[in-house]
């Protein structure tokens, strides 16, 4: 079934200018004009990001809808797909946030506006924690691409993660994946939205 509604979730300090967001959105615009596209921009508490999309979604057609998620985008994007049973393409997701940002806690800047300023506090580590999707119980509904040339999370801690699911291991890369435009067909594709059929011309 053809995807209607299409949610992104950005990483930890991004925002929906991220350079994977935006050419997400332009693929979306230039061919599917039709579908219900998202991309939030997060608060940093996790509780209150993750009741923002719920709320968000609340009226998606589950059994229509998709989630794109990277770094820790796809550690919610995981726990969205979970709720929903939709499918979901995880880009470099996050395995273990609550550990990894822990270290993290105090003030923060944005990626896309330094001028923006955010405090991780304390407390975000225990809400990420709670969101934890345990195991998988459909890998079919989950793809990930995965760098080994990863400098922020390990790669096979991903990899043990989605064990199951479809997984696309790139010998290289980076954290950012600076070559998507190489995936975005496959991440579309999986989310629902293939090429569109071509037009026919009739005389």
């Amino acid at each position: 079934m053809t995807t209607t509604h299409l949610l992104y979730l950005h990483g930890f300090r991004s925002s929906p200018l991220s350079a994977k967001a935006q050419q997400v959105a332009a693929r979306v615009r230039e061919r599917h004009p039709d579908v219900n596209w998202w991309c939030p921009q997060l608060p940093p508490s996790p509780r209150e990001a993750m009741e923002m999309v719920a709320k968000g979604i609340q009226s998606w057609p589950k059994a229509t809808m998709a989630v794109i998620g990277s770094s820790l985008g796809g550690y919610y994007a995981t726990w969205v797909a979970t709720q929903t049973g939709c499918r979901a393409v995880l880009l470099n997701p996050a395995v273990h946030p609550a550990r990894d940002l822990a270290a993290y806690v105090g003030e923060q800047t944005s990626f896309h506006n330094p001028d923006d300023h955010f405090f991780f506090k304390p407390e975000f580590v225990d809400e990420l924690r709670a969101l934890d999707a345990g195991p998988l119980r459909d890998p079919t509904q989950f793809f990930a691409i995965i760098a080994k040339g990863d400098e922020v999370l390990d790669w096979r801690e991903m990899r043990a993660r989605y064990q199951g699911a479809r997984i696309r291991l790139l010998a290289g890369g980076d954290h950012a994946l600076s070559d998507f435009d190489q995936h975005l067909d496959a991440v579309l594709a999986f989310a629902g939205l293939g090429q569109p059929a071509p037009t026919v011309l009739r005389p």
